[in-house]
């Protein structure tokens, strides 16, 4: 891991970037690209085109025109289960020898990272990113909150650098790493965490008069699940190699609990 980054630029560096994807989190970015005074441009399956006008961004319905505008950064902020499909609708080939960096931010690495590898063009930079925060948890800035990347193909440092510096100037934990390490560790956090958040769901775990501290930590995690789509955690679990181990590995511990419990409960009729 690395927080250090080369060709360190200020924020008021002016970057043309155009995101693919205008859901919550791309808006929810698209926000502090716009405060600090990046030329934004957005495309999507749903029309946006109001709300990219009411923040001063150009919304492009044509893909086509997308990529025929002059970006130095694409941006993908699809969910996890779509992005085949609109990697498949991109018209790649008018990404010939122009100098792009492509850059992605779903919560998993390694199958992003792939479908990019095969399917870009070997003169196109690619950036794998996970911030690892959202419109909720981010709301009262970035300062302190983790952001991971990936540098998978850079050549063009310095566009690269420019562009993680929007993070690094908000204050994120700049965190470097393999996409396989990033999978791998937010197996064992992210995916466990929204995987224990479901299950509370399906509990219809409520706070209670009687509730104590430990409880209502339960049920803020629940309540914190429930705002993100079932997609999102499908994706999760289909698209991160090491999260269905996880899975396993939870349900071994359970029944090792339950193991425990039903020998305490020999062990009282014993002593009957």
């Amino acid at each position: 891991m690395s927080s250090s980054l080369p060709y360190q630029l200020s924020s008021s560096t002016t970057m043309k970037i155009g995101i693919i994807g205008f859901g919550p989190f791309g808006q929810f970015l698209a926000k502090t690209m716009i405060k600090q005074g990046h030329i934004i441009r957005a495309t999507s399956r749903s029309d946006h085109s109001k709300l990219c006008k009411d923040m001063g961004i150009s919304y492009f319905r044509d893909i086509l025109s997308f990529f025929e505008a002059d970006h130095e950064v694409i941006l993908i902020s699809t969910s996890i289960l779509s992005l085949q499909e609109v990697i498949n609708s991109m018209p790649l080939r008018s990404l010939k020898g122009r100098p792009i960096l492509f850059v992605d931010v779903l919560s998993v690495k390694e199958y992003p990272r792939d479908v990019l590898l095969k399917v870009l063009p070997e003169e196109i930079d690619i950036l794998c990113t996970h911030p690892m925060f959202g419109p909720e948890s981010g709301k009262d800035g970035w300062k302190d909150l983790a952001f991971v990347y990936d540098k998978v193909r850079v050549r063009d440092l310095a566009t690269c650098s420019n562009f993680l510096q929007i993070f690094e100037s908000e204050g994120c934990r700049m965190l470097e790493m393999s996409c396989e390490e990033h999978d791998r560790i937010a197996a064992k956090t992210q995916f466990l965490t929204h995987t224990i958040g479901r299950t509370l769901s399906e509990m219809e775990i409520k706070s209670t008069p009687m509730s104590t501290k430990g409880f209502e930590t339960l049920v803020r995690l629940k309540d914190g699940t429930e705002k993100n789509s079932f997609d999102l955690f499908s994706g999760l679990f289909l698209c991160n190699r090491f999260a269905k181990q996880e899975l396993k590995n939870l349900e071994i511990a359970l029944e090792k609990v339950k193991q425990k419990l039903s020998g305490q409960m020999t062990m009282e009729q014993n002593l009957k």
